[in-house]
């Protein structure tokens, strides 16, 4: 019969280190090589996230320039707008005082002499003196049937004398329809 030795006496030893001890060098420099690899890739990764970061600041401060300017220039528009705005309301103004004064012009009689004339908003402030009661009253009568006034109102009528002479001073306040 056979025998077989099933238990190591000892023989020669293996030649050099274990293969085991490759292994776990070349899975340590693999995973080296992975770290080392991540590492400069999440560096280039920061470098251009933080250059984008730079243009899109420059991009703000651009943008928020030509905001400031736009916002300037809607100011102006609206400076602006206010200016023709007031220089057609005294366009306006300055027509109406025109045509008011034609109108009384027009209707004052002969023997009636106006001293002032005051134009606040819509309504006319007429001073004068006149020959007597029934030529104030006719000057009246006339701005009354004119469609540039809506209402004529007699507020001081008194006598004076100029010269030795009787006469009657008036003040109106005329109220103006819409032009």
């Amino acid at each position: 019969m056979s025998k077989i030795n099933l238990i190591d006496t000892g023989g020669p030893p293996p030649e050099g280190p274990p293969k085991w001890i490759y292994v776990a060098l070349a899975a340590v420099l693999i995973l080296g090589a992975l770290l080392g690899f991540l590492h400069w890739k999440m560096g280039r990764d920061i470098e251009s996230t933080q250059q984008e970061i730079a243009k899109t600041k420059e991009q703000i401060k651009t943008y928020e320039a030509q905001i400031a300017k736009a916002s300037k220039a809607q100011k102006d528009k609206e400076l602006l707008e206010e200016i023709l705005r007031v220089i057609n309301d005294l366009r306006k103004q300055k027509a109406s005082s025109a045509r008011v004064l034609d109108e009384v012009s027009i209707q004052k009689p002969e023997k009636l002499q106006l001293e002032s004339m005051k134009k606040q908003g819509t309504t006319v402030g007429i001073e004068g003196i006149a020959l007597d009661d029934e030529t104030v009253a006719n000057f009246m009568t006339s701005l009354r049937k004119s469609k540039l006034f809506k209402s004529v109102d007699l507020i001081v009528s008194e006598q004076i004398e100029q010269n030795k002479i009787k006469l009657k001073k008036f003040t109106l306040s005329c109220e103006i329809t819409a032009l």
